[in-house]
């Protein structure tokens, strides 16, 4: 799958970097200094790459714990995220990081006990709960076999006893938390959509059936799960199609159980979306009127209205204090 690794000369020693590479098992392997030498290249094509990414081994320095974007999450307490690696396995055509990235490379930051240092002085910082987001530059869970992510932070936040955990994932990649018990400070948050959704803009992705199956054997085993309905996209016949969509969720899922649901619309900077755009000018998803709030561009109907539909449909499914609405 993945024929060539970049390596950052300081990390050619590193553990984790002997393990991703046995695992990998690559045609070509090159050293570099700085993982931006290849990954902020320019003249870079991100469609093109796309076909044939290459892995980067790197080391994250500067500020690796980062307060969560305004909107994003589901919780008053302080909440930040963590990027342990930059692009997705996935190819979804509304993905922001193909506006943000000039390059589909993978980079795969192999310092975690750095990340976990900067997670324990936060934890220290009070008593309080601290929401530590994973999957906003990545997927957590997608590339578990090689990165071994999952299982190396849910062992340091379990340690904590204010840090709480949200893995997002549209991955079938559950093998090694079936393998442990559950964490109840860990959620299992799984991006989901209409199977007409998916099929359209979600290439590369498991198929909602996929995703159920996986979600409802994590349920089974005892993790928290949380339900992502993001991006709501303004598909035709929108309300019928998302309410068999939610009656095939709500079917195969014990709602009694959920941790938390969350709704949102697409929304894009407007810099990232017209980079987007420029990728895909055939795309009518990009085509679609525009409006803005707060510096972010949203493409569709009246996103409002989605959002309200969809908070009331979800609201005669499970209780509505577990409804999170995200930011239009």
């Amino acid at each position: 799958m993945i024929e060539t690794v970049y390596i950052e000369r300081e990390v050619l020693d590193h553990p984790r970097t002997a393990r991703v590479l046995a695992r990998v098992r690559p045609r070509h392997v090159i050293t570099c200094e700085r993982y931006g030498e290849v990954f902020n290249r320019h003249n870079q094509n991100f469609r093109v790459q796309k076909a044939h990414p290459a892995l980067i081994l790197a080391a994250k320095h500067g500020r690796r714990l980062l307060p969560v974007p305004g909107g994003y999450g589901f919780t008053a307490e302080p909440a930040f995220y963590f990027s342990h690696m930059l692009n997705c396995l996935y190819d979804c055509r509304y993905c922001f990081l193909q506006g943000m990235f000039r390059s589909a490379h993978y980079v795969l930051f192999v310092n975690y006990e750095d990340f976990i240092a900067d997670i324990e002085a936060e934890c220290a910082r009070s008593d309080a709960p601290r929401w530590l987001f994973s999957g906003y530059d990545c997927d957590s869970l997608a590339l578990e076999p090689v990165t071994g992510f999952a299982a190396t932070f849910i062992d340091a936040c379990a340690k904590l006893p204010n840090a709480w955990l949200e893995l997002r994932s549209k991955s079938t990649q559950i093998r090694s938390l079936l393998n442990r018990p559950p964490v109840a400070r860990c959620v299992c948050a799984f991006s989901l959509s209409p199977s007409a959704v998916v099929d359209a803009f979600e290439q590369r992705t498991p198929s909602l059936a996929a995703r159920l199956a996986a979600i409802k054997r994590l349920q089974a085993h005892g993790w928290p799960i949380g339900l992502r309905f993001d991006p709501l996209l303004p598909v035709a016949d929108f309300e019928a199609v998302h309410r068999a969509f939610f009656n095939q969720v709500f079917a195969e899922l014990d709602a009694t159980k959920l941790h938390s649901v969350t709704v949102g619309v697409l929304r894009l900077p407007r810099d990232q979306a017209r980079n987007i755009a420029r990728l895909y000018p055939d795309e009518g998803l990009f085509a679609l009127a525009e409006t803005e709030r707060d510096g972010l561009v949203s493409y569709g109907a009246d996103t409002d209205a989605l959002l309200d539909w969809c908070s009331a449909e979800l609201a005669r499914r499970i209780p509505a204090q577990r409804i999170h609405r995200q930011a239009a």
